[in-house]
């Protein structure tokens, strides 16, 4: 990969800005439920942790860990530590880095309890695109409403 690809993603993730992120969130943009997800993190963050970058950018070309197609098929996150966890392992990272959903994060991440995130995580994945029409149904009737 060439070393201004690098330096973009370095720049879209934080790395080279000085800020003190711990976790990076890959995340669809084109997604609203997936962007009303990620602005409820950003406003619980009162840290300065997450990073969030949006996979579906067209400057979004991925790295040696992880391609756009992949990451817009799956949530990921990435620690500052360089591992990297999709799916529900993923949100568990998210929910352990925000102070107020600790407890969450706490209570998922158990070996009887992770699994089954898991498995609701891949179901809604196939249930994904009606839901993305439902949330855009019900988010236009509301802001016609107001």
């Amino acid at each position: 990969m060439s070393s201004k690809i690098l330096k973009e993603i370095e720049e879209m993730t934080g790395s080279m800005s000085g800020n003190r992120q711990n976790l990076t969130i890959f995340y669809d943009g084109s997604c609203p439920l997936c962007t009303a997800e990620i602005g409820h993190y950003k406003q619980a963050d009162t840290n300065g942790d997450l990073n969030c970058v949006d996979v579906s950018s067209a400057k979004f070309e991925g790295d040696a860990m992880i391609t756009q197609q992949a990451a817009m098929e799956r949530f990921h996150v990435r620690l500052v530590d360089g591992q990297q966890f999709s799916g529900a392992r993923g949100f568990v990272e998210v929910w352990r880095t925000i102070p107020s959903w600790q407890w969450l994060a706490r209570l998922s991440d158990r070996p009887s309890v992770l699994p089954v995130l898991e498995l609701v995580y891949s179901f809604s994945l196939h249930l994904r695109p009606i839901t993305v029409r439902v949330f855009k149904a019900i988010h236009s009737f509301v802001g016609r409403n107001k």
